[in-house]
């Protein structure tokens, strides 16, 4: 057992669900197992992107962020259907309530994947029984599929689950870099993106072996800081710990959506500003936080997108705010041409309690009269359901789903 959890080491586990939204669907109707299914954010307009399929799918060429058009065309007999954001959210509460039966030492990174340290629990068995168990006891009891990495740390640990899918379980020691990860392309390796991995390729560097043994000087070079960080990565070293906390150190809250068609029609543009403020209002009230910039983003119809920010004199965190600040950008910084996609971002985001707000003289009586009305509209609020006060007719604005996750409910599985 000593050789499986070394005493000055860790042993990291992460999780990795395989086509979580698909697998969620399959569990919910077990009909459309071993059929090609898809999950795309709305199969009826444009916005139709692919955002995860099954396996019987991808075997045949549909892909993540694929239009649904083309998947169509790869696939005909392409079963699609819409997010359930609800599902997929309950079974990934379940999902990471058995990780935490196993350690208090769990941090979710997003709603299908986390880490576990299980360095102190050799009672519960080798760190691959332990693996074994709770991969079963997620298919057994969610009828969901998972891959497991295991490793000494978190970039490891990640690199492994992605090496056997699905229901795989991957163990990577630092022994066995030079055999497993060095000959992998470097723009495999988890933190490199498309761009980065360009750039490591025009000097010769195509393998994450090639990264490992480059000069760091170099690497600084042609990447800054980060080129150094991608070494030691490469390397297998990675200091960071399993951090149960770290869902809740957020620097922003935004949401942004796609128009259902380009359009310059300021009717339609204030309806999704709204919904979008909105939305932010309420990911800032389960933080109860309050953010002071905010940030806009516009996607025009040839696909040209600019954010444009503003640093505030104090915190903000309602709509109405958000919303003021966020038509006055948009109306600087729009040039009238047909817009596809909006998107508003609180930024400098903080939890209220550790928020110290130095009131002056002229603020203070402004800002203690906001919070008597936000007192009474939320009494009405919970007493009706809805506020009370908003009358603008939202249309399918809220209700129409993303295809991306916050990280605001990740901490759920606690309760």
């Amino acid at each position: 057992m000593s050789e499986w959890y070394p005493k000055k080491g860790r042993v990291i586990f992460h999780i990795d669900m395989n086509c979580f939204y698909a697998s969620v669907e399959i569990a919910y109707n077990p009909k459309l197992k071993g059929k090609p299914l898809a999950i795309a954010g709305n199969p009826e307009e444009r916005r139709g992107i692919i955002v995860t399929s099954s396996y019987e799918a991808r075997a045949k060429g549909v892909k993540t962020t694929m239009p649904l058009w083309e998947a169509r065309k790869l696939c005909p007999n392409l079963i699609v259907m819409r997010p359930n954001f609800d599902r997929y959210r309950m079974a990934s509460k379940e999902m990471f309530k058995m990780l935490a039966e196993i350690t208090p030492y769990v941090q979710p990174v997003s709603i299908d994947e986390g880490y576990l340290d299980i360095s102190e629990c050799q009672d519960l068995g080798t760190p691959i029984e332990i693996a074994e168990n709770l991969q079963q006891k997620i298919k057994t009891e969610l009828d969901l599929p998972c891959s497991i990495g295991i490793a000494p740390n978190k970039f490891l640990a990640k690199m492994a689950s992605d090496m056997k899918k699905p229901m795989g379980i991957t163990i990577l020691r630092k022994r066995d870099l030079q055999k497993k990860l060095w000959p992998l392309p470097v723009g495999e390796m988890y933190g490199i993106g498309e761009k980065t991995a360009d750039k490591l390729n025009k000097v010769s560097i195509n393998t994450i072996g090639d990264l490992a043994n480059t000069d760091v000087y170099q690497l600084k070079q042609k990447l800054g800081i980060n080129g150094e960080r991608l070494k030691n990565r490469a390397n297998g070293v990675d200091t960071r710990p399993v951090d149960p906390d770290a869902v809740h150190e957020f620097k922003s809250i935004g949401s942004s959506q796609t128009l259902p068609n380009d359009t310059t029609s300021e009717v339609e543009i204030r309806k999704l500003m709204h919904a979008l403020a909105e939305n932010v209002e309420r990911r800032l009230k389960r933080k109860n936080a309050a953010g002071r910039s905010i940030q806009l983003m516009i996607r025009y119809h040839d696909l040209k997108t600019i954010t444009r920010s503003k640093k505030l004199q104090a915190y903000i965190e309602t709509k109405e705010e958000i919303l003021d600040v966020a038509n006055s950008l948009l109306q600087k910084h729009w040039n009238l041409d047909p817009i596809r996609l909006l998107g508003i971002t609180v930024q400098e985001a903080e939890e209220k309690q550790h928020i110290a707000q130095q009131l002056d003289l002229f603020t203070y009586e402004k800002i203690a009269e906001k919070e008597k009305l936000y007192s009474v509209i939320d009494e009405l609020s919970t007493k009706y359901g809805k506020n009370p006060f908003k009358k603008l007719n939202k249309e399918n604005y809220i209700d129409q789903p993303t295809t991306s996750f916050q990280k605001d409910f990740l901490d759920d599985y606690k309760q």
